[in-house]
């Protein structure tokens, strides 16, 4: 396989300088690991990332970013920024949401997407790095909400490979649409702790 790294096409969000990228790209390809798809050119997505097993995997995903220069939006609690974290948080990008608000937290974040000419969201479907019986559905239905696509993508400790697994326009229909999204990532993924892979991954194994 390539070890060649994409160019972040122009209508995707976009930080740090040439610098940055080519020290982030350079760790990254150091560490024999490669990304391999082609980068869709979108102002708006939802960007997912799975299998999430291991803190190490925020490691490896943080060096593909910041090498591509893509600029990926997350959300947090909005009482994480009344503690000595909040420049951290927002350096890094971390838009604070109150989850006690009758709006919800799905709701604002929609909100949020539709003031924002580019913005890429990105989540982990797990929700947690230990063992899930499920994909929660929280990023699904932010697409939905504010008519965006959702772009996956999939981490591979075998191959040492981060996968761009393509666009998914969601049709409204989650739990037709989770699966076809999840056939999406047969043959392409592999956990770095394969005891905490979420059910829904762990039976697209038996079609490797």
């Amino acid at each position: 396989m390539s070890a060649h790294f994409p160019t972040l096409p122009d209508l995707v969000p976009a930080r740090g300088g040439s610098l940055s990228r080519k020290i982030f790209k350079q760790i990254f390809l150091a560490q024999g690991w490669r990304f391999e798809g082609e980068f869709p050119n979108l102002p708006k997505a939802v960007a997912i990332i799975s299998p999430h097993t291991s803190n190490i995997d925020a490691w490896h995903g943080f060096a593909a970013l910041l090498g591509l220069g893509i600029k990926i939006t997350v959300f947090g609690k909005h009482t994480l920024f009344n503690t000595p974290l909040k420049p951290l948080l927002e350096w890094v990008g971390v838009i604070p949401v109150n989850r006690s608000i009758q709006q919800g937290t799905t709701q604002q974040i929609i909100d949020f997407i539709q003031t924002q000419e580019q913005i890429w969201v990105g989540m982990a479907p797990e929700g947690t790095r230990k063992h899930a019986e499920a994909f929660r559905s929280g990023f699904y239905r932010i697409a939905v909400g504010a008519h965006i696509p959702i772009v996956m993508f999939s981490l591979d400790y075998d191959h040492k490979t981060i996968h761009c697994l393509g666009v998914f326009q969601p049709t409204g229909n989650y739990e037709q649409d989770v699966e076809q999204i999840l056939d999406q990532y047969v043959g392409k993924f592999s956990a770095k702790n394969p005891a905490w892979l979420a059910q829904p991954l762990q039976k697209r194994l038996k079609n490797r």
